[in-house]
């Protein structure tokens, strides 16, 4: 009675197949820790988001939130605003030396598309930091059932060379050769899936991210060139 178990199998298989095995392995721990800290992640992130927003439209004036945007770390409209507002002090401390503290609309105008130039980027990196490690993902879902293809194509491979020397094409012969090679593309399928639908999962939440990050610098945004208009007009 041949033993079929997992572990007797790899045990049996050939070096190329072992290779393959461990190589998926290393591909499943890759991919999982991966969610398991995106999962973490983006549930922190939405959580402080939520905070900040809420904070941020009850705040007087934008020194008041500057405080809630310094609590909320991983928020990326926090971080938007942050890089705003440190943008808005360069612009006011430039101001005094050009004109002589007369700036006109033109060049309150002109400090907007710094202010626009500073919070585009910002958003860029926030899109960048929430997205990196994922490409693993996408490269493991795409990448790994044809590796466990390649160790199943080796392993019978292997099988039938071994049939051909002992002369004999029995199942009992065939059978464990043959097994542990599709072995291989069972655990190539195994480590994909997951990596697939999680990857899936995430690009959708990155989605939702981008449209609250666009949401929140089109409307402050809004609230910095209403007051720069208004002042203008006073």
């Amino acid at each position: 009675m041949q033993d079929l178990s997992l572990i007797k199998m790899f045990i049996n298989a050939g070096p190329t197949v072992k290779f393959v095995m461990l190589l998926l392995l290393s591909f499943s721990i890759g991919s999982w820790y991966i969610i398991f800290n995106k999962l973490i992640l983006y549930k922190k992130v939405r959580q402080d988001s939520a905070l900040f927003l809420e904070r941020f439209w009850q705040c007087k004036n934008l020194s008041d939130a500057i405080g809630s945007a310094e609590e909320t770390p991983l928020s990326p409209e926090a971080n938007i605003f942050i890089s705003g507002y440190n943008e808005l002090q360069k612009l006011n401390k430039k101001r005094p030396m050009v004109g002589g503290g007369n700036d006109t609309l033109d060049m309150r105008l002109a400090g907007m598309d710094n202010l626009k130039r500073a919070v585009n980027r910002a958003a860029a990196g926030e899109m960048e930091n929430l997205a990196r490690t994922l490409n693993f993902l996408a490269t493991t879902g795409s990448a790994t059932p044809f590796i466990g293809l390649f160790g199943t194509v080796w392993g019978i491979m292997s099988s039938f060379h071994g049939i051909g020397q002992r002369g004999s094409a029995s199942l009992a012969v065939v059978a464990p050769g043959i097994s542990e090679a599709l072995v291989a593309t069972a655990a190539g399928l195994a480590v994909a899936i997951p990596a697939v639908i999680f990857f899936n999962n995430f690009a959708s939440r990155l989605n939702y991210f981008e449209n609250d990050m666009d949401r929140f610098t089109t409307d402050f945004l809004n609230l910095i060139e209403r007051d720069v208009i208004g002042r203008s007009a006073e």
